[in-house]
């Protein structure tokens, strides 16, 4: 199995019955494998907080509830989890967050260790894909036993690995009984003193409980050397040094103490091998402990056995030179809509806030229209603190641009505030009828649940109009002509406008595309419009003119567009 496909499996045989998520890389194919189970309610929700507060829901009804997201979807859903910490449970509540060290799909390489921390909430991570479904299941026990949420990390490697897992049947835990309880559920000022105190004497008390937990172990060979690890770094040990004691930790947050101390006092040079930040590093130090960590270990990237091979066992390691192969730098599909979009904004020199998506490629070269992109929904807000510190004037060559599915993730929050505050600004929301990013999940504009049952799809159009909004247009994302005159009319207001474009994301289920773009060599004129936008189906030839792959193209015809000569022509597939 797959390591978040192991996550799943641990929840259904846990028996979770709730389960809620925003898909988000390398998180998103647990919920799409929770699915599968018909015993667990499973859904998207518009956002990581609005997931977790749908688990805290269940939890305190009296069922076993899970809320998955990466990391970053950890800062959304902060506020709630830094609440629930002091809160508690009642049935088991479990938040899968998957970091990604290395940066594969993320705008940075935060540790969640180190938000567990602050919030007060223990941490487990696994190692590998059976570790991945037993630490889940542990993960209830423990969660009910101490009266705490409890965070499951893994990271992308873990989550995209595959691994044996021996399967066991679902239990049915009974539904724990509701009993009203305002000093531990209702979190104002009188009731959180209390649960503060509660809350130190739980942390105090699992890690004194943890030496002996069964997932924290330690394996003994030559004691010359030793290294405390845990999650996939552990197998980087274990592939380095396989003669090497190793302290294996399952739970990374409260430490063991006791077992720590007892594992450092019997090795001779003890090592701490752990990912991104120095969070047991820095705890093992502070008893006195003498370790070897980051003073030679990175805190950046992800971990390997070559790692160790060159900083603990000096080993010369021989990096083979790379093939030389042509730069192939992501880009936006064969007829991507957006691509359509960011070709009317750079003909019009117009600057983008941007956000996160797909539509984040619209920063690179040949595009250049996307100047800023920090997190899910700061595009509207960015406009929005560039216009009210600079003026109208400053803005007036700029947009913000936000997905569907990002727009109603935070993107309502920001537009609204955009009108609550009088501001001035065009946003164009890119509606592509899916959240593109992770592999084409559905939202609350799609007319689609998780689970695959239709239901009444959120009218983006009607919700911007119901914000007060006046301006709210509707366009073809490939009719040029149609954008590139809405474009000029909406930035040159002196009021909150909405652009929707729309068009589907090619990679859908379902799509079909009746045409393809040919070229017409003896009408060309070798002036490279067509290029501009940087499809990828184009191709120029040594003497000027182009070639389209009949492979790749889709048909769009916005290359036919771009051409004042005729050179282009859109023909049956």
């Amino acid at each position: 199995m797959l390591g978040n496909e192991a996550i799943a499996r641990g929840a259904y045989e846990a028996g979770v019955k709730v389960s809620a998520a925003y898909p988000g890389t390398p998180s998103t194919e647990i919920s799409e494998n929770i699915v599968k189970y018909e015993e667990i309610y499973a859904e998207w929700s518009p956002n990581e907080k609005v997931a977790t507060e749908v688990a805290i829901g269940a939890s305190i009804s009296g069922v076993r509830a899970m809320a998955s997201m990466k990391h970053v979807g950890v800062n959304v859903a902060s506020d709630p989890l830094y609440t629930i910490s002091y809160g508690g449970v009642n049935g088991g509540l479990v938040l899968v967050a998957a970091d990604d060290p290395g940066l594969y799909s993320s705008q940075n390489e935060q540790d969640t260790r180190c938000v567990a921390r602050a919030a007060m909430v223990p941490v487990l991570e696994p190692s590998d894909s059976q570790e991945a479904k037993d630490f889940v299941k542990f993960a209830y026990e423990i969660s009910e036993k101490y009266d705490t949420p409890v965070i499951v990390r893994t990271t992308t490697r873990l989550a995209h690995s595959q691994g044996t897992v021996t399967l066991e049947e679902r239990i049915e835990p009974e539904d724990k009984p509701y009993e009203r309880n305002p000093a531990k559920f209702v979190m104002m000022p009188g009731n959180a003193i209390g649960r503060h105190v509660y809350v130190e004497k739980r942390m105090k008390a699992m890690a004194q409980d943890s030496s002996s937990f069964e997932i924290n172990r330690a394996e003994y060979n030559d004691t010359s050397i030793g290294f405390i690890t845990s999650g996939i770094p552990y197998q980087y040990v274990k592939e380095a040094c396989p003669n090497a004691s190793v302290l294996k930790l399952g739970m990374v947050h409260p430490l063991p103490r006791k077992l720590i101390e007892e594992f450092a006092s019997k090795v001779e040079k003890l090592y701490i091998f752990e990912e991104l930040e120095p969070v047991i590093e820095e705890q093992v130090k502070s008893w006195g402990i003498e370790a070897i960590g980051k003073e030679i270990f990175t805190v950046q990237g992800e971990y390997s056995a070559n790692m160790l091979r060159e900083k603990v066992l000096h080993e010369e390691i021989q990096v083979k030179e790379p093939a030389k192969v042509p730069a192939r730098p992501p880009i936006l599909c064969p007829g991507c809509p957006h691509r359509s979009v960011y070709s009317v904004l750079n003909k019009l020199k117009i600057h983008a806030a941007g956000d996160i998506g797909c539509y984040t490629l619209g920063a690179v070269a040949p595009l250049n229209v996307i100047d800023t992109t920090v997190c899910m929904g700061a595009s509207i807000s960015t406009l929005h603190g560039m216009e009210k510190a600079k003026g109208r004037e400053y803005i007036k060559n700029w947009v913000a641009v936000i997905g569907d599915s990002t727009f109603l993730h935070t993107g309502v929050n920001s537009l609204m505030n955009m009108v609550y505050n009088q501001a001035t600004g065009t946003v164009i929301i890119l509606d592509n009828s899916t959240t593109g990013m992770t592999g084409h999940q559905d939202h609350a504009a799609t007319g689609k649940t998780l689970k695959g049952e239709i239901v009444p799809a959120i009218n983006i159009y009607e919700l911007c109009k119901a914000m007060g909004i006046k301006h709210v247009t509707e366009v073809d994302a490939f009719d040029t002509k149609e954008l590139e005159r809405i474009v000029k009319e909406e930035v040159a207001r002196d009021e909150v406008s909405v652009i929707i474009t729309k068009a589907p994301c090619v990679l859908l289920k379902g799509n079909v595309f009746p045409y393809k773009c040919r070229p017409v060599i003896d009408q060309c004129k070798k002036c490279g419009a067509c290029l501009r936008p940087g499809c990828p189906a184009l191709t120029k030839n040594a003497d000027g003119t182009i070639t389209i792959d009949d492979t790749m193209c889709n048909g769009c015809g916005l290359c036919e567009q771009l051409c004042k000569f005729n050179a282009i022509e859109r023909v049956e597939a």
